[in-house]
C-alpha cells in the first residue's frame, strides 16, 4: 500500500523474538533511527507498521531490526506456523513440569530426601534451565551483545544466577544453600506463562482470522453460456457467476438474474437477510439463503468490501493509544532500573549481615517479579479482540486514537438523508377523494409510474406493487418534464404528477398536511379530475428513534444537520426526538456548523454517509460513516458502521469506551502488580518461584481480561 502523494511507502514486517514491551520499544527506536522512517511495533500481533522514504528499501528496515537482535521477514502468502512455535513451547512445558516437580518435591519437603538428594535434583533441574529455558537465555544473550535488556534478560539473571549458585555450593561440598527449585520453578512458570499466553493470544486473533477466512474458495463462472468452476483468485471484474441456494457468493457484484435472500450477518452483524433482486450490489462473503443468482463481478481481491474491512481492521490493531505510549516510555527504562534495583537489594542485605544466602534470594526475586511483559501485552491484546469483536458487528475502528475521541464526546451531529432517513423515496399514503376506491387509484398510478425511472414514480410503482401484487400493462405513455406522466391503463387515460389547477376539498387538506410535512404529493386523475393524492417521502429508518435514545444514555447530545428546508427537518427530527436543528446547510457549511459547535466548548461526534458529508466527519473530534454510503465519507470517518444503521452507531461508541476501560484497566493491574511486587521482593518476603508464578499469572491476567471483550453485544 503506497503512499505514492507524500513519496513514501508502507510496508508490514513480521518481527520475531520480541516478548516483552521493552522489546517493543528497542525494535520501534532501531527503526526510526532511520531517517524519515515511522514505525509502530505490536507485541501481540508481532507486526511492525512501518512508514519509509522511496529512496529506502525493505532490506534497509529488516537489516535495522536484525541490528536490534530481532528477525524480521516480510508477509508473504504463507504466514510463519504459530502452530509449530506453540507445539515446540508445549513440548519444552511438559517436560519441564515433568522434571520440575521432583526438584521442588524434594527441595520443599524434608520427609522425601535422601542421602544425595541434591545430585538428583541437580541431575533433573539442569535440562530444565538450559534445554527449558534456552529459548529466555538464547534472547538475553542477543540482547546483551546490542547493549539492551529486556524482560528475557530479567528471567535469564535470575534463573542463571540461582542455578550457578546451587551448582557452586554442590561442588564446594555444603550442600546447604542450594535454589535448584527455584531455577527450575522459574523456568517452568515462565514456560507455562507464556504457553498460556500464546493460547490466548492466538484467541485473540479469531475474529480477523475467521473474517479473512468467510470468502468462497471457488467459483462457478459463466462462459460461452457454459458454467466452468475455477479459483476466486482467477475472478476478474466484469465476469457473470452464478451463486446457487447455500454458496457463498465469490466477490462484490450487481445481481444480473434471480432474485433470493442473502445473509450477511458475518460483514453486518445485521441478523435478518436482505432481499436482493435483479439491479441490487451484493457483496463477496455473504450467504446466498434462497434462490438461484446470476452476479456480475463489479470488485475483486483487494478491493472487495470484505478485503477492505480486514484492511481497516488490522490497521487499527496495528496501532497504539497514547496510554500505551505511556506504557512504552516507562518500559524503555524499567529493566536498567529493576538490574539497578537488584544489585542494591544484594548489597543492602549484604551490608545488614544477614549472610548470602536471604541476599541473594532476595536479588533473584527482585529479577523475576519485575518482567514488564504484562505492560507489553495490555493495549494490543484489548485493541486484537475489541477491533475484531467490533468488525464481527459491523462496526470498523479505524485507529486506538479513535477509543481516545469516543471518551470525551458530549455532542453528536446526525446527517439527515442516508443516516437517520432511508435516502430514498417511498410511498407512506394513499388519500382518495369521495367515492374513489384508494386501492383502485394506487393500482392505476402505479401502473402509469411502473413505465418511468424517476425516483418518485420507482417510489410509487414499488410501493404499489407491495401493496397490491402484479400491475396492468399500461399503453400510449408520455413523460411531461415538469408536470408529471400519462398512460393508458385499461382504456383509461391516467395522468399521474402535478395537477395545475386547486384540489377539491379533502384532497387539499390532504395536500397541505403532506407539504408542511415536508412530503411531496403527486396527484393521480382521470376522466378529467383529479382522483386521489399520493404522499411519497424519504422515510425514516426503523431504528433511528431508538438509536438517538440510546445515544442519548451514553451521554451525548443529538443535532440535526440538513440542506433540506425548515419544515421537513423539523418534522424528521420531532419523529426521531432530536431538539436541535440546523436546516438548509450546504456541504462546506456542515464542516463550519461542526467547528461552530466545538468553538462553543463542545466535543463533537459526526455521523454521515455522502460525499457531501465527508468535510464534516473530518472536522469533527470523531466522524462515524454509514458503511452504505460513499468510500469519501468512509475514508474521512474514524469509524465505519458497515450495516448503515444509525443503532450501531451506539454500540460502536459503547465497544469502543468498553475496549478503552479494558485497555486502562489492564495497564493499572500491570503497573499495580510491579509496584506492590517489587517492595516486597526487595524486603525478602516474596520467594524467587512465587514471584515466577505471579510474573506468569500478571501476563496470563491481561490478556484474558481482554478476551472478555469478545462477549460485548
Amino acid at each position: 500500500m503506497s503512499e505514492v502523494d507524500l513519496g513514501q511507502h508502507r510496508q508490514e514486517l513480521l518481527i520475531g523474538g520480541m516478548t516483552c514491551a521493552a522489546c517493543v520499544g528497542r525494535v520501534e527506536r532501531k527503526l526510526a533511527g532511520l531517517a524519515g522512517v515511522r514505525a509502530t511495533v505490536n507485541l501481540a500481533t508481532e507486526k511492525a507498521t512501518v512508514t519509509y522514504p522511496a529512496t529506502m528499501t525493505a532490506a534497509d528496515l529488516i537489516a535495522a531490526v536484525e541490528a536490534a537482535g530481532y528477525t524480521a521477514t516480510l508477509p508473504g502468502p504463507r504466514v510463519p506456523d504459530r502452530q509449530e512455535t506453540a507445539g515446540t513451547l508445549r513440548r519444552r512445558l511438559l517436560v519441564s513440569l515433568t522434571l520440575a516437580i521432583p526438584v521442588v518435591a524434594l527441595s520443599m519437603v524434608p520427609p522425601l530426601r535422601f542421602t544425595g538428594w541434591q545430585w538428583l535434583a541437580l541431575a533433573l533441574a539442569t535440562p530444565v534451565v538450559l534445554w527449558g529455558g534456552w529459548p529466555l537465555h538464547r534472547t538475553a544473550w542477543a540482547n546483551a551483545r546490542h547493549a539492551a535488556a529486556t524482560m528475557d534478560t530479567l528471567v535469564s539473571l535470575g534463573v542463571t544466577a540461582a542455578f550457578g549458585w546451587s551448582v557452586c555450593a554442590l561442588l564446594a561440598g555444603t550442600g546447604e544453600g542450594t535454589y535448584l527449585e527455584v531455577a527450575a520453578g522459574v523456568t517452568t512458570a515462565v514456560l507455562a506463562g507464556r504457553f498460556f499466553e500464546a493460547r490466548a493470544k492466538r484467541r485473540a486473533g479469531a475474529a480477523l482470522r475467521a473474517l479473512l477466512e468467510l470468502g468462497a474458495k471457488d467459483v462457478a463462472v459463466l462462459r460461452d453460456g457454459a458454467e466452468h468452476r475455477m479459483p476466486v483468485a482467477e475472478l476478474r471484474a466484469g465476469d457473470r457467476f452464478v451463486v446457487r441456494p447455500g454458496e457463498k457468493i465469490a466477490t462484490d457484484g450487481v445481481v444480473e438474474e434471480g432474485r433470493s435472500a442473502v445473509d450477511l450477518s458475518m460483514l453486518t452483524g445485521e441478523p435478518v437477510p436482505a432481499e436482493v433482486r435483479p439491479g441490487d450490489e451484493v457483496a463477496g462473503a455473504a450467504v446466498n439463503s434462497g434462490g438461484r443468482l446470476l452476479v456480475r463481478a463489479t470488485r475483486v481481491g483487494a478491493d472487495t468490501h470484505l478485503a477492505r474491512i480486514a484492511a481497516l481492521v488490522e490497521q487499527a490493531q496495528a496501532g497504539k493509544a497514547e496510554v500505551q505510549r505511556l506504557a512504552d516510555r516507562v518500559s524503555a527504562v524499567f529493566v536498567p532500573v529493576v538490574i539497578t534495583l537488584a544489585v542494591m537489594t544484594l548489597g543492602f542485605w549484604l551490608g545488614l549481615g544477614t549472610g548470602a544466602g536471604p541476599a541473594f534470594t532476595a536479588a533473584v526475586a527482585v529479577l523475576i517479579v519485575a518482567c514488564p511483559c504484562a505492560l507489553g501485552l495490555a493495549t494490543p491484546t484489548a485493541l486484537l479482540v475489541g477491533s475484531g469483536r467490533g468488525a464481527q458487528l459491523g462496526i470498523l475502528i479505524k485507529g486506538p486514537q479513535v477509543l481516545e475521541s469516543t471518551r470525551r464526546i458530549d455532542t453528536i451531529a446526525l446527517d439527515k438523508t442516508g443516516t437517520i432517513t432511508a435516502g430514498r423515496m417511498s410511498l407512506v399514503a394513499v388519500h382518495a377523494d369521495e367515492g374513489v376506491d384508494e386501492r383502485e387509484a394506487l393500482r392505476l398510478a402505479g401502473a402509469v409510474e411502473h413505465a418511468s425511472g424517476h425516483p418518485i414514480a420507482q417510489a410509487v410503482a414499488a410501493g404499489a406493487t407491495e401493496r397490491l401484487g402484479a400491475l396492468p400493462p399500461v399503453s400510449d405513455f408520455q413523460a411531461r418534464d415538469g408536470i408529471g406522466v400519462t398512460g393508458v391503463v385499461e382504456e383509461r387515460s391516467v395522468e399521474v404528477g402535478r395537477w395545475p389547477d386547486p384540489l377539491p376539498g379533502t384532497l387539499r387538506e390532504a395536500q397541505r398536511t403532506a407539504e408542511e410535512s415536508g412530503h411531496t404529493v403527486v396527484t393521480v386523475a382521470w376522466g378529467g379530475r383529479p382522483r386521489a393524492v399520493l404522499v411519497v417521502a424519504d422515510t425514516v429508518k426503523p431504528t433511528s428513534a431508538q438509536a438517538v435514545r440510546e445515544l442519548r444514555r451514553l451521554g451525548l447530545h443529538p443535532v440535526l444537520l440538513t440542506g433540506d428546508a425548515e419544515a421537513p427537518a423539523r418534522f424528521v427530527a420531532a419523529q426521531v426526538g432530536i431538539d436541535e436543528v440546523f436546516h438548509r446547510v450546504l456541504p462546506e457549511g456542515k464542516a463550519r456548523v461542526i467547528a461552530g459547535l466545538r468553538d462553543r466548548g463542545r466535543v463533537v461526534a459526526m455521523a454521515g454517509d455522502g460525499v457531501n458529508d465527508a468535510a464534516a466527519l473530518a472536522t469533527a473530534d470523531l466522524g462515524l460513516a454509514m458503511g452504505t454510503g460513499t468510500d469519501a465519507a468512509m475514508h474521512a470517518a474514524d469509524l465505519t458502521l458497515v450495516r448503515g444503521d444509525l443503532l450501531a452507531a451506539a454500540d460502536a461508541i459503547r465497544l469502543s469506551r468498553r475496549t478503552l476501560a479494558t485497555i486502562k484497566g489492564n495497564l493499572f493491574w500491570a503497573f499495580a502488580y510491579n509496584v506492590a511486587a517489587l517492595p516486597l521482593a526487595a524486603a525478602g518476603v516474596l520467594d524467587p518461584m512465587i514471584a515466577g508464578l505471579a510474573m506468569a499469572f500478571s501476563s496470563c491476567f491481561v490478556v484474558f481480561n481482554s478476551l472478555r471483550l469478545r462477549r460485548f453485544s
